[in-house]
């Protein structure tokens, strides 16, 4: 593996890549860190961590990403491990500042809608033409603010599905609840950010 050149590791599928980084291969850790940093950081943004912290919070989900690669037992499970640290991360803020977290009846909060499951939440597009900046940055924003407004329950599946692009199961068992609820926990909180974005995409 140590033969194998920095640039030919940004060729590596994702499962190589874990595989060489549990084997001691720091330029694969190096070029797995470069992948996942920047949709960790992004995650913790929509999941409404404080600002001040997302840097820090980001350094540590990678470094503990670094520290307990080798553990990982199925490279395969990756996403839904690492989308574990992040959450822990993100609940262990939550405790310390000693905030508790929205309870709200999902049949009294939401209108009930038929599930979608094939809907998809584009977050945001990074390579904009010159003309779409100041419009997309705009939208950006707005689906930040909107997402952060979600119940924390809701806020944190839709993140996990559309940032993380984990499973129903995959978030089921990171959450500790079914797979029905995971579906229509981000079916309905698609639905309601449609509605906010309405004004922006029609």
């Amino acid at each position: 593996m140590k033969g194998i050149s920095k640039k030919k590791y940004k060729d590596m599928n994702l499962y190589d890549l874990i595989c060489c980084s549990q084997e001691n291969d720091y330029d694969a850790l190096e070029e797995l860190i470069k992948r996942e940093q920047k949709n960790i950081y992004a995650s913790f943004c929509y999941l409404g961590a404080s600002k001040e912290n997302i840097s820090d919070l980001t350094q540590e989900a990678l470094f503990r990403m670094s520290k307990n690669i080798k553990n990982l037992k199925n490279p395969k499970l990756f996403k839904s491990w690492l989308g574990q640290i992040v959450t822990n991360l993100f609940y262990d803020e939550l405790r310390k500042k000693q905030r508790i977290p929205d309870s709200v009846s999902i049949d009294s909060y939401w209108l009930h809608d038929d599930e979608n499951d094939d809907c998809v939440l584009h977050i945001c597009d990074n390579k904009l033409k010159p003309d779409e900046t100041t419009i997309g940055k705009e939208l950006t924003d707005v689906i930040r603010e909107m997402i952060c407004r979600l119940p924390e329950h809701f806020r944190v599946v839709i993140i996990l599905r559309e940032l993380q692009g984990l499973s129903y199961e995959e978030i089921a068992k990171i959450t500790k609840t079914n797979v029905g609820t995971v579906k229509s926990r981000i079916s309905r909180a698609r639905n309601k950010l449609q509605e906010c974005l309405k004004p922006y995409v029609a």
